[in-house]
């Protein structure tokens, strides 16, 4: 599917469902974002989400430089569009909570916490690069819930969670760690759509059996804010995961 077709895409979407369209626009020229972000809000996107899957594999671009091309384009768009706008990054900074907070900044509405970089895998007979599609399973939140929970209270933009939603629980984990959004792809590609119903089925009987009037109550309950001392909150979850390997 090209641009034209996805814009199209878009347009139909719009007019056959209720619920907001969110675009996805991964873009390689500064032109090309800006001219593809104004055609998706014209197609009548809601919002757009910024999928910058970028590798850094130059050795003479810096850190810096990097992260300043990711906070030009997020300024450059937003004042391109009238619609939010979130970002879509990899956890591969090396502060990530000032590479959140430079974001947060330059007007971004929204964080999607993580971007998955798939590793192309070797064919050793016929001595090939051969692409690898794995999809998610529930380990991958972890790292999701760590960021979430110690970014909550810190940006303004809302925090969406992607990578590793499965169940129910996995999305209850990911309210209280801090997001506003739990994203959900590879289950429903193993389950089919019809999965949503079970899980908002199943969603609902834990908030009722657990006296939760709304997933609002919980937002934020484990994040790195509601404990009194976060850096010993840090240090001892180091331990305690150490420790937590028994031998067999």
């Amino acid at each position: 599917m090209g641009p034209e077709g996805y814009l199209k895409h878009i347009a139909k979407c719009k007019q056959a469902v209720q619920i907001p369209i969110i675009a996805s626009l991964n873009g390689t020229t500064t032109g090309g974002w800006l001219s593809y972000a104004k055609q998706m809000e014209q197609a009548g996107a809601d919002a757009l989400e910024l999928n910058i899957y970028y590798i850094a594999t130059d050795p003479d671009r810096t850190g810096d430089q990097v992260e300043q091309q990711y906070v030009d384009l997020v300024k450059a768009v937003k004042a391109e569009v009238k619609i939010p706008v979130a970002v879509k990054l990899g956890p591969y900074f090396s502060s990530m909570a000032n590479m959140a907070k430079k974001l947060d900044g330059a007007g971004a509405n929204g964080l999607v916490l993580f971007n998955r970089f798939y590793q192309p895998d070797y064919n050793l007979e016929t001595l090939e690069v051969t692409p690898n599609l794995i999809l998610s399973n529930s380990h991958e939140l972890f790292l999701r819930l760590h960021w979430i929970a110690v970014l909550y209270g810190s940006v303004k933009a809302d925090m969406a969670l992607t990578g590793g939603v499965h169940t129910a629980a996995d999305v209850v984990k990911s309210m209280m760690a801090g997001a506003r959004v739990a994203m959900m792809t590879s289950a429903l590609l193993k389950r089919g759509i019809s999965y949503l119903d079970t899980l908002a089925t199943e969603l609902l009987i834990w908030l009722g059996e657990h006296e939760y009037d709304s997933i609002k109550q919980m937002q934020g309950s484990m994040s790195r804010n509601s404990v009194p001392q976060p850096k010993a909150f840090e240090r001892a979850n180091y331990v305690k995961v150490l420790s937590s390997y028994a031998m067999r």
